[in-house]
């Protein structure tokens, strides 16, 4: 919903999850993969804890780990798993995901009770109430907007409503000294989806509560102002929070809500990131310019809180792209992509997943200690996001974003069009498949690590192609088989890892992290030295490792 007669506030906007189809690549293996996994999980064993506390006939193995009764966060992550099977439906047409997100939905409405108490336990009242409401709310608007379960609409402000009494009545920040009846909790995450939930049921209840839980005075107007207070806050939650924020901006209209985010992420992309876009080691953002993540290199090996912190940043760059229309948003969301979560192990059938990327000399991938964890949850969403990645659109242009074998479908004017892209290396292939000649913008992105001016030709022949914004403009009257190739220079560089380690380097080739594998290490305390010459070492994209060990940062000679 939007007041009557304001004016749009995006530049460019998603696709759905069915206009987009990936066709080959590395994404596409990951995007299967766990499209079958989340669909082999056991639904009793899902809903089990729901029932028991229902007092419902509840078979099926416990869960264990994280999500039972006595767990550390009960019942947790099933909204993540509606939400991430709702957009595996859409995204691929399956019928058996639709099905699994209907029937846990389902499964899940039947233990509300009369009341609408939404909990899986009494602790899950009084351990993250706040984090848990905001994935029931993610799992039944996506069960109803993408799956078509009408339950879930209806039993959404059950669930609010039911969850009321159990969460604070105003909005405070995540500190070490939090009130003690919820040392982790995060209100102020809540608005992005109470706004959703007062867009799909109209009730103004929720977008007041939305308002409330705004971390204004604390967070946003800080950032707005351009003061940097990310130092010690809790990496994940803030990086999501900054959804809220764009989100109210859409919502709200108030310019200060978009100052917030489009600093923060100066911020974060400025002072925060290990080359592989990732940030927060030990979940916590760091003092700028102290030397503290090339600190962390050796004095931890949890850098970067994956599955979850890829989907908080890439989610917000999304937004960036859509209000601004500047591509250098997609340069941060194609590296955070690529360089973490798409090189996630991939999980077992018995809750075990990847959690954090480890960057230390001699790492191997590895499972979190506890199962079901929070990154389980983010996992389904964040992949089944990939389509909504690749591609944009305004009124005029097709915008592409991410470069991998995929297809788009869309109308202009009256008039279908589709458009395949192909290539894996430095050149993208680009084909028009329309039932008309037609005229639209194509809009490639040009990214941030080119080592030459892109190259581009239309029809085999060159074509001088402008440049708005980040984007390469082709300009033309389409007709059916018209095709462009794009070449990108890339060669091999160096990235320090902080200005005060600014001989400690990672290795990066277009858009990947490169690390070392099969190479002895002395210490996981003793960086080894920079490979003499690249073309010679045994040098494997971070995405494509599995079993082996790998060292992501060197140092370099003085």
């Amino acid at each position: 919903m939007r007041a009557a007669g304001s004016a749009p506030r995006e530049q460019l906007r998603e696709f759905g999850y069915g206009a987009v189809r990936l066709t080959g690549g590395p994404l596409q293996r990951q995007y299967d993969h766990l499209h079958q996994h989340y669909l082999g999980l056991d639904n009793d064993r899902i809903l089990k804890v729901y029932r028991q506390r229902a007092g419902l006939p509840a078979p099926g193995d416990d869960m264990g780990g994280w999500y039972d009764a006595d767990g550390f966060v009960p019942g947790h992550t099933i909204g993540q798993y509606i939400s991430g099977l709702a957009r595996f439906h859409k995204g691929t047409g399956d019928p058996a995901a639709a099905a699994k997100a209907r029937a846990l939905a389902e499964g899940y409405i039947a233990t509300l009770g009369p009341n609408g108490y939404p909990y899986a336990s009494e602790k899950g009242a009084t351990t993250w109430p706040c984090y848990i409401l905001d994935k029931y709310e993610i799992g039944l608007i996506d069960a109803y907007r993408l799956a078509g379960v009408q339950a879930a609409k209806d039993a959404l402000p059950r669930v609010i409503r039911g969850a009321i009494g159990h969460i604070p009545d105003h909005t405070y920040d995540r500190t070490p000294d939090s009130p003690k009846q919820a040392p982790y909790d995060e209100p102020y995450i809540l608005s992005e989806n109470l706004f959703q939930s007062w867009e799909v049921t109209g009730e103004q209840q929720f977008f007041d509560m939305a308002k409330m839980y705004l971390l204004n005075a604390e967070y946003f107007e800080p950032l707005a102002r351009g003061e940097n207070i990310l130092p010690g806050k809790h990496a994940y939650s803030h990086m999501i929070a900054l959804s809220s924020a764009a989100k109210a901006y859409l919502v709200l209209g108030d310019e200060k809500y978009l100052a917030a985010i489009r600093n923060a992420w100066d911020m974060v992309e400025q002072t925060q990131q290990f080359a592989s876009g990732g940030s927060g080691p030990k979940e916590a953002f760091v003092t700028p310019h102290e030397g503290k993540l090339g600190d962390a290199i050796t004095s931890t090996h949890d850098h970067f809180e994956t599955p979850c912190g890829c989907y908080a940043q890439v989610k917000l760059a999304r937004y960036l792209l859509r209000i601004t229309g500047e591509g250098r948003y997609g340069d941060g969301l194609e590296r955070v992509l690529y360089n973490t979560v798409l090189g996630a192990r991939d999980p077992d059938n018995d809750g075990n997943y990847f959690y954090y990327s480890n960057y230390q000399p001699g790492a191997k991938k590895g499972y979190y200690h506890r199962k079901w964890s929070c990154c389980s949850g983010t996992l389904a969403q964040g992949v089944a996001d990939y389509p909504v990645n690749i591609y944009f659109q305004s009124a005029s242009a097709l915008y592409v974003n991410l470069f991998t074998p995929s297809e788009v479908q869309w109308q202009t004017g009256n008039v279908p069009v589709k458009l395949s892209q192909t290539g894996e290396g430095e050149t993208q292939f680009f084909r028009v498949e329309t039932a008309a000649p037609v005229t639209f913008e194509l809009h490639v992105r040009v990214p941030g690590w080119v080592e030459a001016p892109p190259r581009v030709r239309v029809n085999g022949k060159a074509f001088d192609a402008d440049a708005v914004k980040g984007f390469l403009v082709v300009r033309r009257h389409w007709k059916s088989g018209d095709h462009v190739e794009v070449t990108f220079p890339r060669k091999w560089r160096l990235q320090a890892v902080d200005d005060k380690h600014t001989d400690v380097v990672a290795i990066m080739r277009g858009p990947l992290m490169y690390v070392e594998t099969g190479q002895p290490v002395v210490s996981d305390k003793v960086l080894p030295a920079l490979p003499a010459d690249l073309d010679k070492a045994s040098l494997t994209p971070f995405h494509a490792v599995r079993e082996q060990s790998y060292t992501t940062y060197f140092r370099k000679p003085a």
